[in-house]
C-alpha cells in the first residue's frame, strides 16, 4: 500500500515518564485517517514528532517515503497543520496573517486567501484585527491556514476546538470535499468520536502512549451489533423478569441502563412485561454499537 505518512517505533519521555512508546502508524494516501485517545493519551506529542517540532528518543518519521530530518524543508512545503492552540498575530488582519504564511511557505499565489477565507465563513471579518476574533473565529481562521498552500497531506489537531455545531458540520463537509475532491490526505484527532465517526476511513487509537489498533472503520462497523436500550428505576428487578422471560443474553451497565443483545424481542412485548411487574421504564430504543462504544471496550481492556 502507498503511505504518505508513517512512523517507525516512535518513543517520547518527559522526566522519566514514558508518552509515547513504540508506536508505528501507517496513513494511506488519500485516506483520513482518525487519530483519537483520551486527555493525555500522547495524541499531541506524536504529531509534534511527525511535525519535527520535537525530537523522538527513538524510531523515525517518513513523509512521501523520506525519513523527517532538520533538513526536510521541502517535504513540509507540502503539509499543513495545525498542533494545539493555533497562534497569529493578534494586532493584524487574517488577511495580513495569511499573507505571511504565503511568504513564509514560498506560495506566490495570494488570490487563494480569498478562496480560503470563504471556505472558512471568515470573508466579512478579514479586516478585522484577530485579538477581536472569538475562539471560534481563530479556529477557523487556523483551519483557513492549514489548508492556504494546497497541501498534500493535512494534520489537524484538535481542529473543531471552540466551534459551535453549526460550524463543525461546515468544517467536517470541508475536510470531505478537500479530500474528495482534491485528493488531500487528512490525519485527524478529536476527542468528539461521533464526529471521527462521519469522517473518517481509517481509526487508530492510543492510550497511555501505546497504539492500541489501527483498522478501517468498516472493520469497526462489521463487528457492531444492534441491541435493545432498556433505561429503568429497578435494574435487578428487570433482569429477574428478562431471565423469566428466557432472555439471557443482556448486560447490566450501571444502575439504570440495560442492554438486550437479543434483537429479534418484541419492544412492545418488553415494554408491556415490565410495566405490568411494577419496573419504572424510562426509556426504550433500538441501538446499535459506534466508535465509541469500540473505543471503551478497547480502552477498558488497556488498563
Amino acid at each position: 500500500m502507498d503511505y504518505i505518512m508513517e512512523t517507525v517505533g516512535l518513543r517520547k519521555s518527559y522526566k522519566g515518564n514514558v508518552v509515547v512508546n513504540d508506536v508505528n502508524i501507517h496513513v494511506p494516501k488519500g485516506a483520513i485517517y482518525g487519530f483519537v485517545g483520551p486527555n493525555g493519551a500522547g495524541k499531541s506529542t506524536v504529531m509534534k514528532m511527525i511535525l519535527n517540532l520535537i525530537q523522538p528518543e527513538a524510531g523515525e518519521v517518513q513523509l512521501f517515503g523520506e525519513k523527517v530530518t532538520d533538513q526536510s524543508y521541502e517535504v513540509f512545503k507540502r503539509v499543513g497543520s495545525i498542533i494545539e492552540n493555533p497562534y497569529f498575530y493578534e494586532k493584524m488582519t487574517a488577511r495580513q496573517n495569511l499573507e505571511l504564511h504565503c511568504d513564509y511557505m514560498g506560495f506566490p499565489n495570494k488570490e487563494r486567501i480569498d478562496e480560503v477565507l470563504q471556505m472558512v465563513d471568515l470573508q466579512n471579518v478579514e479586516g478585522k484585527q484577530i485579538r477581536h476574533y472569538s475562539l471560534g473565529m481563530k479556529q477557523r481562521l487556523a483551519i483557513a491556514r492549514a489548508i492556504l498552500a494546497k497541501p498534500e497531506f493535512l494534520i489537524l489537531d484538535e481542529p473543531i476546538n471552540a466551534l459551535d455545531p453549526e460550524g463543525i458540520r461546515e468544517m467536517r463537509n470541508l475536510f470531505q470535499r478537500l479530500n474528495q475532491e482534491d485528493g488531500t490526505t487528512i490525519f485527524i484527532s478529536s476527542h468528539i468520536l461521533s464526529e471521527v465517526d462521519l469522517i473518517a476511513d481509517t481509526i487508530g487509537i492510543i492510550q497511555h502512549g501505546n497504539l492500541l489498533a489501527e483498522l478501517p472503520i468498516e472493520e469497526i462497523h462489521k463487528h457492531q451489533t444492534e441491541y435493545i436500550s432498556l433505561q429503568v428505576d429497578d435494574v435487578a428487578h428487570a433482569a429477574t423478569l428478562l431471565e423469566q422471560m428466557g432472555i439471557t443474553n443482556f448486560s447490566i451497565l450501571d444502575k439504570e441502563f440495560i442492554r438486550i443483545y437479543d434483537s429479534n424481542i418484541s419492544g412492545k412485548v418488553l415494554s408491556k412485561a415490565l410495566i405490568e411487574s411494577g419496573v419504572g421504564l424510562e426509556s426504550l430504543g433500538r441501538k446499535q454499537d459506534t466508535l465509541e462504544d469500540y473505543f471503551f471496550q478497547l480502552t477498558e481492556e488497556g488498563k
